[in-house]
């Protein structure tokens, strides 16, 4: 079973130091040890760590990205939170 984080407890790991997390459609991955094999460059990662990168990351990649990779980087999906 993976784990669920809360969205604030993803933004908390945002620097290579801390671990860099990032949300793609409600799932969180673990991209720290990718930053330096992305083809796009650290520097896009490092822009989105700690955040939701859905809508950046369907406007360069397709599903076969998602597919290859998310074995390897997915550690879990956000929990939802009660709204107020």
């Amino acid at each position: 079973m993976s784990k669920e984080f809360k969205v604030s407890e993803v933004a908390t790991h945002k620097t290579l130091d801390d671990g860099m997390y990032i949300i793609v459609d409600s799932d969180v991955y673990d991209v720290t040890g990718f930053v330096d094999e992305h083809p796009g460059g650290a520097k896009i990662l490092k822009r989105v760590a700690g955040k939701d990168a859905t809508k950046q990351f369907w406007k360069y990649h397709n599903e076969n990205v998602l597919k290859k990779y998310a074995e390897r980087l997915k550690i879990g999906a956000v929990k939802e939170e009660a709204k107020l």
